[in-house]
Order: C-alpha cells, then structure tokens, then sequence
C-alpha cells in the first residue's frame, strides 16, 4: 500500500523533511494502516481461494519506508503482491514516486525471489470511489438549510502541483478533473462547482487558482455558503484536519461564508470496495512527453512484466 506518509512525533518531522525534499520525484500526501487491515480483511471475504491477505504499508517519507515493508514481505516469503496506490489520481510526483521506489527494492532482491507483481495505479473515477466522495458531499449540504443549499458551491480541492511538473505531461490535472466530473455527474450537478489547489510550497510557479484565494474571491462575488471537498485524500491528516478544518475555515469565517467539511473517505464501507488488480493500468505504461526519468521507463517495464 504505497503513499507519502507523514510524521507521527516531533523526533521524526527532520527525518520525515529531508526524506521528502531530497526526493528527486517530489510532491507530498499521507495515509493510516486501519485501511489495509480492514481491506485485508474484506479480500479474505470476497476472495477465500488467495486468502488470507496481509497489508503492508510503505511510505516514502516516513516510517515504515518502503524498505521496511520490503523487508518484511520478504521474511513473510510473500510471491504474490499487488502494489496499491492511495492517490486515487495519478501523478508522478506521488504514485510514480513510489513505484520507482518499489521497483529499485523488487530489482535489489529487497522484496523476496520471484514474487509476482501487479499494480493498482490510479482509481480517481472507479464507481466506489465516486459514490463514497458523493455521499460525503451529500451529508455535509444537508447541514445547510433546505432554502439554500442549492446555492451552497462545492468547492473540490486538491493538493497542488509545481508547473513545471504539469508542464512535462504528468496526467494528474487531468486526472482530478475526471473525478470532479463524474462526482458532479453522480450529483446530478446539483450545485455549482469549482476545482481548487492547496498545499503549495516555495516560491515557485504552482497549479492554481489555490484553495484560499477562491475562498476570498467567493466571498467578495457575495457567495455565503461553501461545501469543501477533499478530493484527492483519502484519509485525514495534516491537510485535511488543519489545513482545510482550521486555516481555510477560518479564513471563510472572517469573509462571512458559512463552511462545511465533506469528510475524507477513511474507513468508508463504500470506498473499500473499489479497486482491482492490473497486472497494471493502459495509462501506467505511457511515460510523460517531457519525461527525462529513466527510472520511470524501467519501473514502467517491469511492472508491465509482472515484476520480471
């Protein structure tokens, strides 16, 4: 189960900052183990004949490392493995990351001999996952009155990337518009919609408009009520719970909009249910244009061999 990871005590944040900025594919988001054991715990339901499953966490910028689950797998003699990303959206700054860390472990022998791979790549529009962000989305328009709510806009936001990342041909962009579309569609377009960026770090040119700005810009077109959507997180952390809960909320406040959080999907029954095995996805074998990665290309290869 691959994601960013985040630190869990102070002693760790160094750690956790070096790690994350000496990373050459650079861009953050995190995760929590109730999701793999409760999705392990389903699969043995759903799928007797290959069970009992096991989840392994391997973050990239926090413990457990991946080099850990590596470890681990190998010393459980594990020879089937799917590699599950928690970034319903494809970038490679994030997913991409991690399947090239995974892929220099699995070529290292870190992982076991002859273990069988296939990846769960991107699921940004698979029907769980809709049906889970639509049904977040309808329980917190309900805290809204009747007479408004129509006019309540739902303002999906997602983590940001540098532009010189979009600009090489990376898909997520593209990718977390697909989701806000097919939300809206499961929605039936109920309420007016705008797609947002968070999270930006440094001095440099980021996707935008960013979540804050839209926020003030609502407020002075006279727009008093405002659902925020975490759309590409699935889990809560430091950007759901502070960023969104406190800062944006706080900043809608003092502008007189009136904000309500849609949840994160978390342990959503609904969202457990989606996903399935690859070896890997059409999309994962094509590399950017302006990719200059070769490890990309590597990684892309052997996955598509099955870990071969």
């Amino acid at each position: 189960m691959l994601n960013m990871g985040g630190p869990s005590t102070v002693p760790e944040t160094h750690d956790f900052l070096k790690n994350l900025f000496s990373d050459s594919d650079l861009i953050p988001l995190p995760f929590q183990s109730l999701q793999g054991e409760r999705m392990a715990a389903l699969l043995d339901e759903l799928n007797p004949a290959t069970a009992p499953h096991k989840s392994y966490v391997a973050f990239r910028y926090a413990r457990p490392l991946t080099d850990e689950a590596a470890r681990q797998m190998k010393a459980d003699g594990v020879q089937r493995a799917v590699a599950f990303t928690q970034y319903p959206q494809y970038s490679c700054s994030t997913t991409g990351s991690s399947l090239n860390e995974l892929y220099r472990r699995g070529k290292a022998g870190d992982v076991g001999d002859g273990v069988q791979w296939s990846v769960i790549d991107r699921w940004g529009t698979h029907p769980g996952f809709i049906e889970a962000v639509a049904q977040n989305i309808e329980r917190a328009l309900a805290r809204f009155p009747e007479a408004t709510r129509a006019d309540t806009v739902l303002l999906f936001s997602a983590h940001s990337l540098p532009m010189s990342v979009v600009n090489r041909g990376d898909p997520y962009v593209l990718e977390v518009s697909a989701s806000v579309s097919a939300v809206m569609d499961r929605l039936k377009h109920s309420n007016p919609f705008r797609l947002v960026w968070q999270s930006q770090v440094g001095p440099s040119a980021w996707m935008g408009m960013q979540t804050g700005e839209a926020l003030k810009g609502l407020a002075r077109l006279g727009r008093k009520q405002v659902v925020l959507v975490p759309i590409a997180f699935t889990s809560d952390h430091i950007e759901t719970l502070y960023e969104l809960d406190l800062e944006y909320a706080k900043e809608a406040r003092e502008h007189g909009i009136e904000v309500h959080r849609a949840e994160s999907l978390n342990d959503s029954p609904v969202e457990h249910a989606s996903g399935k095995s690859g070896p890997t996805s059409i999309q994962l074998g094509l590399r950017c244009p302006g990719c200059t990665n070769s490890t990309c290309g590597q990684q892309k290869n052997w996955f598509a061999r099955g870990g071969r």
